[in-house]
Formats: C-alpha cells, structure tokens, sequence
C-alpha cells in the first residue's frame, strides 16, 4: 500500500496565544520543541517505513522536522509548497474570530492581501500528485493546520463546513492512503 504521512509542527508562541500565524514566522515554544522531539523518538520507534521527511519552509514546521531527522537518521529536504497559506489581513488576529471564522468558508477570496484557499489547493494538490506517482517512497509532509485541511480534502470527501472546521494537534501524526483516495469522474 502506497502511503504519505502528515504531522503538523510543534506548538508556537502564537498557538498559545490563539493567533492565526499563516505566513507569519512563529517560533516553536519550549513545549513545541519538546513535542518536535518527542515526535521524532515516536516515528523512530513506530516501525513506520518512511524514506524522507518534506517540510514547510517557515521555521517552526522545519525545525519541527528536523528534531524527527535527528531521531531517526531520515533524510529531510524543504519543499516550499508546503509552506502555510498567507491569510493576508487576518495574520496576527484571534483564531476563533468571528469574521475569519466566516472568510474560511469563501473558498475564491484572497484574505485582503492574502492567499485564496483554491491558490492553496492547487499547490497542494499539485505536491501530492507528484508524490502519488513516486510509488516506491514514502513521505512524512511536516507543514501546518491550513496545509492539513487541503491534504484531507485530498483524500477524503469533505463538506465547506467540514473544511472550514478541521484541524489537527501539533506534531500528530496522521496516514494517508493513495489507494484509498477518492475516484474522479469519468
């Protein structure tokens, strides 16, 4: 079976302070450090058959990343389309907030200054194309929570609602299945 794995980084200053980070470099707190790591003793000692580590440029995903190569000897390269949607105008602003929380169910707009969520679907969708005809290698994506609602929808049938509210725990680790994914029309 042909599989990918997907783990959000570890908990930045931002997440403990309910900020939308996106674009915005938030750093890894000393516990999103601790998590990066004990990430890395996990898939380690999982058994997992992993080949290389993709991860998102911003610093809390690539540091994130590389406490797991540290761990397990994995090979870990950036791949900038991993990298968090720009929420333009809302970066910096609470999470649970009222207008954003309206906004991410506006699939076309761009966030004032910002990235649509089909801009971000189409990169998304174009890596994990790649990564679905490179069927002798297994990746693990080390990316963010918006990356982790678009490699869902990827897989599996989702509603706008379902979308808009799916998130994932840093540093979780989640598997996909290519032969699982969803058929397209003929």
């Amino acid at each position: 079976m042909h599989s990918l794995y997907f783990t959000r980084h570890g908990e930045t200053v931002w997440n403990v302070e309910n900020k939308i980070c996106g674009m915005t470099d938030s750093p890894l707190t000393a516990r999103g450090q601790q998590q990066a790591q004990q990430l890395g003793e996990l898939v380690r000692d999982s058994g997992l058959h992993i080949d290389e580590i993709l991860y998102s440029p911003l610093s809390r995903a690539a540091d994130t990343a590389k406490a797991i190569a540290a761990a397990t000897g994995l090979p870990a390269r950036c791949e900038p389309r991993l990298r968090e949607q720009c929420f333009g105008k809302y970066e910096g602003t609470p999470r649970d907030g009222a207008e954003f929380r309206i906004s991410k169910t506006h699939f076309a707009d761009r966030y004032s200054g910002g990235e649509s969520m089909m801009q971000l679907a189409q990169r998304i969708y174009n890596l994990l194309d790649e990564l679905k005809e490179q069927q002798d290698k297994t990746y693990i994506l080390v990316a963010h929570n918006g990356i982790a609602r678009v490699v869902q929808s990827y897989f599996k049938d989702m509603t706008n609602e379902e979308y808009a509210a799916f998130g994932v725990q840093n540093c979780s680790v989640t598997e996909f299945s290519f032969e699982e994914k969803k058929g397209t029309c003929k």
